[in-house]
């Protein structure tokens, strides 16, 4: 708060006390860590960094993690970021396994509204599903399924664009983002997801982007995310 013009550190501290602070919708408490991903609030305010605001697309390939860094020295996301970018994060996650469309910049505001689930932000996906699946299938899916105990989706799109009998091509569009949503789905309905990729967030594609390759987002896109 106080690199960023908020109030003097001591000032800042009788915020946090005074209980003006919230760290991602939470109470601030003395000594809280934040990262860049975070977002801040004062009295209801954001707290808006003196950083440049980076914001890039990249087609994640399988094999990397979604992280900053990783204790066990596995290759992230950042790998993957051109020499000299500054410091940035993933919006959102995708997991080991999974390909396509990650958004990554140090706007903490954008990304939190990126990821909201309150937001109902579309994100679409193409799943290759071991054997045949079928609309009666998808239809004990598609209104929200139990994935875990108590745990259960949202309604969500889905749509068969491929089949035969080794495996089906299926559409899906989310507007949340919970562990392994997908492949738990389908899970519960005794299905396997050998390969899966993220195709959009809202409108925004994978346009241009070869598997593993990273490009600055345009100005319009920007404001388009903004305006989600």
């Amino acid at each position: 708060m106080a690199e960023n013009g908020v109030a003097s550190r001591r000032a800042s501290d009788k915020l946090i006390e005074e209980g003006a602070v919230e760290i991602n919708g939470r109470l601030a408490k003395l000594g809280d860590n934040v990262e860049p991903e975070d977002v801040v609030r004062v009295n209801g305010n954001i707290v808006g960094r003196r950083t440049k605001t980076e914001y890039f697309a990249m087609n994640k390939p399988k094999g990397y993690l979604c992280t900053v860094s990783d204790d066990r020295g596995r290759k992230t996301v950042m790998d993957l970021l051109p020499p000299g970018t500054g410091r940035v994060f993933p919006v959102g996650r995708l997991d080991y396994d999974t390909e396509g469309l990650l958004l990554l910049t140090n706007d903490g505001d954008l990304a939190y509204r990126l990821t909201n689930p309150a937001n109902e932000i579309p994100k679409t996906y193409v799943a290759k599903v071991e054997g045949v699946v079928t609309e009666p299938m998808l239809n004990r899916i598609r209104p929200g399924i139990e994935i875990e105990q108590g745990v259960v989706t949202k309604k969500c799109k889905m749509k068969i664009l491929e089949t035969n009998k080794k495996y089906t091509r299926v559409q899906i569009v989310l507007t949340e983002g919970k562990n392994r949503e997908i492949r738990k789905m389908f899970e519960a309905i005794g299905k396997n997801v050998a390969f899966l990729k993220r195709t959009k967030i809202g409108e925004l594609t994978l346009r241009g982007l070869d598997r593993g390759a990273v490009r600055k987002l345009s100005p319009e896109e920007i404001a388009y995310l903004t305006q989600l």
